[in-house]
């Protein structure tokens, strides 16, 4: 699994991630043996990072690259976005929906942390879209995360700063997350 923040404090978003990949419960990659360990990657003026199969790195990116229009600008966006991908991750990319029976919907199998001018937001695997107004985790180490960065938003620290400290406390407690991490900082662009 991993462990992925994003912060939103004062006019900066910022987004973190550690750099183990984790297969089964007996495997791992660490960064010096992956020329590709970042998790986070770019689309448009938005980051966007990924928790679940480590083959939903380029599913996503691909599919998302293939998309004629999407919008990652706010919630009803995202959503649309991600609900007109779900059957291209299907037939296109084979991506099997299947999770537990009681679902309401056909899951994206993913959990998907994007940053942008516009904010800080979270899909998740039956498209639920968050628009996080502080901080949010995801992966094995969200626990973790999520607790250091309550204990250090109303500090002086930037969003960034905080990022750091949500992956440095997975990668510390959580076996599947380990650093060095990757860290990037967004402007918010202005409310009008």
């Amino acid at each position: 699994m991993t462990t992925i923040v994003v912060v939103r404090k004062g006019d900066e978003v910022a987004i973190a991630a550690d750099s183990q990949t984790t297969f089964g419960d007996d495997h791992k990659l660490l960064s010096g043996y992956d020329r590709f360990h970042d998790k986070i990657f770019k689309l448009g003026d938005s980051l966007l990072a990924i928790s679940g199969a480590a083959a939903h790195d380029l599913v996503l990116q691909n599919a998302l690259k293939a998309q004629k229009t999407r919008d990652l600008t706010n919630r009803q966006g995202i959503f649309d976005t991600f609900r007109k991908l779900h059957p291209k991750l299907k037939d296109a990319f084979y991506m099997r929906p299947e999770e537990e029976e009681e679902d309401p919907y056909e899951s994206s199998r993913m959990m998907v942390l994007i940053a942008n001018p516009h904010g800080i937001f979270g899909v998740y695997p039956l498209r639920e879209v968050y628009d996080f107004s502080r901080f949010w985790a995801i992966g094995s180490g969200r626990q973790f995360a999520m607790g250091a960065m309550y204990a250090a938003y109303d500090s002086e620290l930037t969003a960034r700063q905080i990022a750091e400290l949500g992956v440095k406390a997975g990668a510390e407690f959580d076996v599947s997350s380990s650093l060095p991490m990757t860290v990037y900082t967004l402007t918010l662009a202005k409310e009008s």
